[in-house]
């Protein structure tokens, strides 16, 4: 199972516009950052993306993704669901409907605002076809135990998601004591990482050392950063097994 992240930048994304910061005019390829997003290749042949951010085409591309079996949706913030038309482009390579799974709110949500995705196959391909799951529990897909894991993102309910032993949790402010249970004997973990000083819906650098600590995989990466976050500078910060997430960095998983 190979996890690649597709973007681990905040809603901004890196360099931000008219910014002329140290971070935002690096070279380092792994300053630059598009929006929060990535995509698990089961050894079965299948794949499930995780969100569609406003980037998700030009991250397809960068990639060489071609395959988007699934998507699990985290919530429903622009910069993780403004790229949903963009699957009509895996609709029509694959020929066929992608499921969607998320929280019922977000599923209405989609409903709602993306009803003209909602569709049934037929002979036209010009727009996607795809179909809401509603989730409140673990479920299986492609043969994979999927476990949504509730935290909270300010005052909003969100999900974050176990695909076996890796867990993967954006934009969060907390995370509940019930929720711990879910992430027990994890190995790897993708962990919000907003910037260094406090905010009301995303947890900054001491508080997300301090929930790595406590769900203690054997691995950490950051991820949903903003330009505050210079890679090499944070790397040099961090404990032996947390890590700084970059765009395209290709985890291999165990089962």
């Amino acid at each position: 199972m190979q996890l690649t992240m597709l973007g681990v930048g905040s809603s901004a994304g890196t360099p931000v516009v008219g910014c002329l910061c140290d971070t935002c005019r690096s070279s380092d390829n792994r300053n630059h950052r598009t929006r929060c997003s990535s995509v698990i290749e089961l050894d079965n042949g299948k794949t499930i993306l995780i969100d569609t951010g406003p980037d998700l085409r030009q991250q397809a591309l960068r990639e060489g993704l071609s395959q988007v079996d699934a998507v699990l949706y985290t919530h429903t913030h622009a910069d993780h669901i403004h790229g949903i038309d963009d699957l009509r482009a895996f609709c029509q390579i694959q020929r066929t409907q992608i499921p969607l799974y998320g929280s019922p709110e977000a599923m209405m949500h989609i409903a709602d605002k993306f009803g003209y995705t909602l569709r049934e196959v037929g002979n036209f391909w010009d727009l996607p076809i795809l179909k809401t799951n509603p989730v409140k529990a673990t479920f299986y897909l492609f043969d994979q135990l999927i476990t949504p894991i509730p935290v909270k993102h300010g005052n909003s309910d969100i999900y974050g998601y176990r695909i076996g032993n890796i867990a993967y949790i954006t934009d969060v402010s907390m995370i509940p004591e019930t929720s711990f249970d879910l992430l027990k004997g994890v190995d790897i973990l993708l962990l919000d990482c907003l910037r260094y000083t406090a905010h009301y819906s995303h947890i900054n650098l001491e508080q997300s050392l301090a929930y790595a600590g406590q769900i203690g995989a054997k691995s950490t990466y950051l991820i949903h950063m903003t330009h505050d976050m210079e890679y090499s500078t944070l790397s040099s910060q961090l404990p032996d097994n947390v890590f700084v997430g970059y765009d395209g960095l290709r985890l291999q998983l165990p089962m």
